[in-house]
C-alpha cells in the first residue's frame, strides 16, 4: 500500500518510516511534488492535522495521512500546546522553543507535561483519527542530542533519561507518535 505522509519534516518522516518497518511505501510531500508549506491555522491540534490531510486530498488526489503534535504543559495551562513547534516565534526553533519554556517554568514545581499526537488518515473517502499520548515531565535542564523538538526537556514516565538521550527504537514505543502511527497501522491491517 502507497500514502502519503503530509510532511516534509525530515525527522518526523524517518521516525514513522522506521515504526511503519517497511508496511506501507510512504511517500513525502517532495514525493508528490508539494512543495508550498500546508498552513496550520486551526486552533486544536486535531484541526492542524485534518486541514493538512485535506490539503493533499483535496489539491493533489492522494489517500494520505498527517500529523500534528503539541506538547501540553500543565502548570501553563497545556501550553504551547497547538502553538508548540512556533513557541518563541515564526522562525520554529527548537532551542529558542526550549529556553522560553524552561524561563516559563523556572520557579515551577509542578513540571508534569504530556506530548500529544493526532492522525488524521484519509483513505477511500473517508477520514479516520488516531491519538498517541506520552505522559512525563519537564526537566530542569536540556541533555541528550537524539530526537528533535523538546525531546531534550522531556522525560516520559517510568523514565531516568529524556526523549533525546533514549534510542529510537524506545522512543518509538513509549511516544505519542509512535502510539498514534501504531493504531494507524493497527487500522490499515484490519481493513487489508
Amino acid at each position: 500500500m502507497k500514502l502519503v505522509f503530509a510532511s516534509n519534516n525530515k525527522n518526523k518522516i524517518r521516525e514513522i518510516q522506521s515504526i511503519l518497518n517497511g508496511s506501507i511505501q510512504l511517500l513525502s510531500l517532495e514525493d508528490i511534488g508539494c512543495l508550498e508549506d500546508i498552513p496550520e491555522t486551526a486552533n486544536t491540534i486535531e484541526g492542524n492535522a485534518i486541514l493538512k490531510a485535506d490539503y493533499v486530498t483535496e489539491k493533489y488526489g492522494y489517500d494520505c495521512f498527517a500529523d500534528d503534535t503539541g506538547l501540553e504543559v500543565h502548570a501553563l495551562n497545556g501550553e504551547p500546546g497547538v502553538y508548540s513547534a512556533r513557541y518563541a516565534g515564526e522562525q520554529k526553533n527548537a532551542d529558542d522553543n526550549m529556553n522560553k519554556l524552561l524561563e516559563a517554568l523556572k520557579d515551577e514545581q509542578n513540571r508534569n507535561a504530556q506530548f500529544k499526537t493526532v492522525i488524521a488518515l484519509n483513505l477511500n473517502g473517508k477520514q479516520h483519527l488516531f491519538t498517541g499520548i506520552a505522559k512525563g515531565e519537564i526537566t530542569l535542564n536540556k541533555t541528550g542530542n537524539q530526537g528533535f523538538g523538546y525531546d531534550p526537556i522531556f522525560k516520559p514516565e517510568n523514565y531516568g533519561e529524556t526523549f533525546a538521550e533514549l534510542p529510537l527504537e524506545t522512543k518509538n514505543k513509549i511516544g505519542h507518535r509512535g502510539k498514534a502511527t501504531q493504531q494507524l497501522i493497527d487500522f490499515l491491517n484490519s481493513i487489508k
